[in-house]
């Protein structure tokens, strides 16, 4: 079973109080390039993987789909997202992603956001998800970035020149990483770009579109704090065809 740090209510405070949370996809700074990667949802049957709060999965049905799936582990996610969500089209189910097994061809389009990283066995899931979709049907997901993940120490080093340094290391050796964010010793599960595009081109997909997650300038000027999020990627977005 995956670590269901989401259900501890220290982890839990602190995660509400994060913009993407209180101003929902408005405050996610991806978001511009995901929904711009988004296929038509229109009377499209769509999972959400990893679904939180459920806003994207209300943002799904605006868009046109015909039904939602959202599934997370955490219970108090789940409890948030269906007291925010008066749609009898959307529907909220709690299960691990690391045992999901879902009928096949049972839906159109699954999307997932930040939430890949804590899956062990990406294979098994790729699989399956493959499985699960309709012939045509599409992936769109979101993961800590390879490079932003494989890091020894969560903070920046300082060069001779005083320049702000990402210490990247170990990025060859996969596996479980801990780090202490919002809490102590949350799970992650540290994988190269060529393992996870190569996992789901295994499993039977077509790699579609990637992006890296940069903030503009403009958005920068808005928020100041991104700006170091321009000196690496943060996050990977991957968009497959079944």
């Amino acid at each position: 079973m995956a670590q269901n740090i989401y259900d501890d209510p220290g982890f839990f405070d602190g995660y509400s109080r994060l913009p993407r949370q209180t101003e929902g996809l408005a405050g996610a700074p991806e978001w511009p390039t995901v929904r711009a990667m988004l296929p038509d949802l229109s009377g499209k049957r769509v999972l959400d993987l990893g679904c939180g709060f459920g806003w994207a999965s209300r943002h799904m049905r605006e868009a046109g789909a015909a039904a939602v799936l959202g599934i997370d582990l955490s219970e108090r996610m789940l409890a948030r997202a269906a007291a925010d969500t008066g749609d009898h089209a959307i529907t909220y189910r709690r299960a691990d992603l690391e045992t999901l097994e879902l009928p096949s061809a049972s839906a159109d389009f699954a999307y997932s956001s930040l939430a890949f990283h804590y899956v062990a066995d990406f294979s098994r899931l790729a699989r399956m998800l493959h499985g699960a979709l309709t012939p045509g049907g599409g992936l769109l997901f979101t993961i800590e970035h390879p490079i932003y993940m494989a890091a020894d120490r969560p903070d920046w080093l300082v060069d001779r020149a005083g320049n702000k340094v990402w210490p990247v290391a170990r990025y060859a050796d996969e596996g479980e990483r801990r780090t202490d964010w919002l809490a102590p010793g949350v799970v992650k599960h540290h994988r190269t770009m060529a393992t996870t595009l190569n996992t789901l081109v295994d499993a039977g997909f077509s790699i579609r579109r990637i992006a890296e997650f940069a903030p503009s300038p403009e958005t920068v000027a808005a928020t100041p704090a991104l700006a170091e999020e321009r000196e690496r990627p943060m996050l990977l977005t991957v968009a497959a065809t079944r």
